[in-house]
């Protein structure tokens, strides 16, 4: 067996585990208890699906994924942010 069909298998299993992951952390978003569980249900989906573009990526071999994969990451940390500030102040800008 050589190492590319390795690579395919290990890449097509971290996506369905993935999907596995995304669908978790959409169960915790919609039905979480608190609004705290509900972030970390969205950090956790901007996560996975940062993920999933990065796999997408080294299957395709196109780099456009991986600048997608990028702009989820900064805008899904900022959003987090802004979403912890609100919860333990009210207000985002002060």
């Amino acid at each position: 067996m050589s190492a590319l069909v390795i690579l395919e298998w290990a890449i097509a299993a971290a996506q369905v585990l993935l999907g596995l992951a995304m669908c978790c952390a959409t169960f915790r978003l919609v039905t979480g208890p608190r609004a705290q569980d509900r972030i970390l249900g969205l950090d956790t989906l901007y996560v996975t699906a940062m993920l999933m573009l990065v796999t997408f990526g080294i299957r395709t071999g196109s780099t456009l994924y991986f600048e997608a994969a990028l702009v989820i990451g900064l805008l899904g940390f900022v959003s987090t942010t802004a979403l912890a500030k609100f919860l333990m102040r009210g207000e985002v800008i002060e």
